[in-house]
Order: structure tokens, then C-alpha cells, then sequence
């Protein structure tokens, strides 16, 4: 980008709120260096702008210096990126006229490449141990697959998803709702400063710029557009992780949510999520599944293999006809799995081969397992018996 269109768009960080459409639709119409003149006075106003709104602007516009907070960030090791940059994320421009000015960036990497395989991971500040352990556990896990964690560097879930992916040599990006050079929250200054040392720091506001109610919200869209998929881990009714997570959706990005107890406020947000559009998800395999692509599969659940469970389903029905209270009559072992006699016979004796019954003269049983309680259940491996060991050919 042209010099001047850059300190133009840098300029306009400083004098106008991130996120307002009526100055992306400018923007669009008449290009930076226009609007910011049209703004300040020195040109042809913008249509539709208030005489309020533009004596607001040329209040501001007093203290603003493009030159100074370029050669700021460059000392803090960061950089301006634009719209055509080499380095801008496509991906932002679904915002339409609410896209970013710039951004402002700390860090060594790319952030072009690494917003193309991004996930958000975000939650409630005062979150709970489960959420706490839940978001570092995603952070770790899809740190290890590759995936770039995405999150507002905030207390609670968005710290422990930051803190997971480091701890797993990750990459992760922050996303401040002040300037990169502005650490917030205070008791966060230590990990936004290993961010960016490791990872990313960004910011749509210029350097020096403090943090409002309004900017977090505004923040939250960049977050959604910028990655994959977001994933909420804990939420309230009026969370700003849900303000997020349903933006994601109106950008057509997918959208997941962590349940939790039915009992406790900080799920009840993520479980309305989840009976609308968003996907149930419990790990970070889960997550890898619905945003990456061919090949990416969670792996499948099941519980314990026991090994009744390799048993044919015939042989299988003769097995649950044996009663565990005492011997069993052939007939009432036929008549209890729907087979024949002769049939039932032969699957008794596939059984006693595996070690599952004996035959007490004409009567089958079933072989007690050994148990510290002494219970029998129908059905069971037995303990002991001839254990084939070829039965899941």
C-alpha cells in the first residue's frame, strides 16, 4: 500500500471507533486518504455525516500523529497491516463495511497463514475449574494438531486456552480490545508479553489506546471472522463469548460449544448455543473434526471390549437364555433364544469351548466369575474356563 493511503488508515484507527459501518461504507466510496481529510475538515464532507459527528472527528483528529504511532510499533517490534497487505486475512473482508481499518501486530509470524488454520476458544472470565481445565485442555490439544488458538486474552477460559497452547509449544493469537502496547487485563501483562514473543498479539485500536465496555464487544467480532470455528466453554445468558460464537455463525463459520452441569449459570449460555446452531463438542479432536478438512476424524467412542461382546448374535442369544440361578434345560435354553434344540446345543457347546458355561450331566450352566462381592451377572467373561484366544476371528 501507497505511503499515504498507510498513514491515512493508521490515522483513521485513532479517530474513529472500530466497527462503524458508516465508516467502512466511506472508506469504500472514497478511500482513506479522502475520508481522512473529508473528516478532519480539509475536504468535501462525507455523505450523510452530522455536523456532531465531524466536530467530534476534528476534535480528535488534533492529537493524532500516524508518523509517531508507526514509529511506535516498529519499537515494540510490530507493524501496520492493511487491506491488500501481503500479510491481511482475506477471511476479515466477510465483515463487509464493519471490516477493520488495519490492525496493529506484535509478533513474529504471519498472520495471514496462520488465520487459515485458526480456531477461537472462548468462555466465561470468571469461570470454573471444569471450564478452566476444559479450555487449557482444548488449547493443548489443538495446538498439538496444528491448529493456531485464537482468544481475547481475558481472565478465565481465554487465558487457560492461551496458556494450554503454549504450554504444548503452540501457536496462538490474541485478539486486545486495546492497543498491542496496552496490556489487559493487568494480571495478564506476563502472558500477553510470552504471546507475543511466541505467538501474536493484535489490535485494531493504535497504540496507547485503552479499553472500553463497547470495544470488547466490537473485538469479538474481529475474533469470529479471523478463525475457523469458535468453540464457547462456559457462558451466561449474557456473555460476550455468545455474542461471538453467533456472529461466527452469521459469517458461516462453525460453531461449537463445551456443555456442562444443567445446575450451574456459566453453562446455561453454551447449552442455549447448543440447542440452536452450534455442535456439541468435548475435546479437541471433536473440534479438529467439523473445522478441518478430509482425514480430520475424532476418533470413535465406545466403552470397554468385553468378550461376550465378539460373541455372533445367535450364540450370543443362547448365552443370555441361561439363567444364573441354577442349571438350564436345553429345551428352556432353545425356547428362551428362539432357536432349536439341536441349534442351541451346538451354540452351548461353542461356549463351553470359550469358557462361558459347563455341563453339569444334561443341564448347562453358566461358569461364575470370581468376585470380591461374590455377585454374578449373566453374561460375563468368566474367569476362568478354556479362553479361546482366536474368538474375534
Amino acid at each position: 500500500m501507497p505511503d499515504e493511503e498507510r498513514l491515512a488508515r493508521a490515522a483513521l484507527t485513532r479517530l474513529v471507533e472500530p466497527g462503524d459501518e458508516a465508516v467502512g461504507r466511506w472508506l469504500r466510496r472514497m478511500g482513506p486518504v479522502a475520508l481522512w481529510r473529508a473528516l478532519t475538515g480539509k475536504g468535501k464532507p462525507p455523505p450523510g455525516a452530522t455536523g456532531d459527528r465531524l466536530a467530534g472527528c476534528a476534535l480528535r483528529a488534533a492529537g493524532v500523529d500516524p508518523v509517531a504511532d508507526l514509529a511506535l510499533i516498529a519499537r515494540c517490534g510490530g507493524r501496520f497491516i492493511c487491506p491488500g497487505d501481503l500479510d491481511w486475512p482475506g477471511q476479515l473482508d466477510d465483515l463487509g463495511d464493519a471490516r477493520p481499518v488495519g490492525l496493529w501486530v506484535r509478533g513474529p509470524a504471519g498472520l495471514r497463514m496462520w488465520a487459515l488454520r485458526s480456531v477461537a476458544v472462548v468462555g466465561a472470565r470468571a469461570c470454573s475449574d471444569y471450564g478452566a481445565h476444559v479450555a487449557a485442555a482444548l488449547g493443548t490439544g489443538l495446538a498439538e494438531r496444528g491448529w493456531v488458538v485464537v482468544s481475547g486474552a481475558a481472565h478465565g477460559v481465554d487465558g487457560a486456552a492461551h496458556r494450554g497452547a503454549l504450554a504444548a509449544g503452540g501457536a496462538t493469537i490474541a485478539v486486545l480490545a486495546s492497543g498491542v502496547d496496552v496490556p489487559y487485563p493487568r494480571g495478564h501483562a506476563e502472558l500477553i508479553e510470552r504471546i507475543a514473543e511466541q505467538g501474536l498479539v493484535l489490535a485494531e485500536l493504535p497504540p496507547g489506546a485503552h479499553p472500553t465496555r463497547a470495544r470488547f464487544v466490537l473485538r469479538n467480532r474481529v475474533i469470529a471472522a479471523l478463525t475457523r470455528g469458535t468453540v464457547v466453554v462456559e457462558a451466561q445468558y449474557r456473555s460476550g463469548s455468545l455474542v461471538t460464537a453467533r456472529r461466527a455463525q452469521q459469517l458461516g463459520r462453525s460453531t461449537m460449544g463445551v456443555p456442562g452441569p444443567v445446575t450451574s449459570g456459566l453453562s446455561a449460555g453454551v447449552h442455549e448455543l447448543l440447542r440452536g446452531e452450534a455442535v456439541l463438542v468435548s475435546d479437541a479432536a471433536e473440534v479438529a473434526e467439523l473445522v478441518g478438512g478430509i482425514g480430520d476424524l475424532a476418533p470413535e467412542r465406545r466403552g470397554p471390549l468385553v468378550e461376550r461382546d465378539l460373541l455372533d448374535p445367535v450364540t450370543a442369544r443362547v448365552l443370555e437364555a441361561l439363567s444364573a440361578r441354577g442349571g438350564n434345560d436345553l429345551r428352556d435354553v432353545a425356547r428362551g433364544s428362539g432357536t432349536g434344540c439341536d441349534e442351541a446345543l451346538g451354540r452351548l457347546h461353542e461356549l463351553l469351548a470359550l469358557g462361558f458355561v459347563e455341563r453339569r450331566g444334561d443341564r448347562w450352566e453358566l461358569v461364575r466369575p470370581v468376585r470380591p462381592s461374590g455377585g454374578v451377572r449373566r453374561g460375563d467373561p468368566p474367569n476362568r474356563g478354556n479362553r479361546v484366544k482366536g474368538l474375534r476371528r
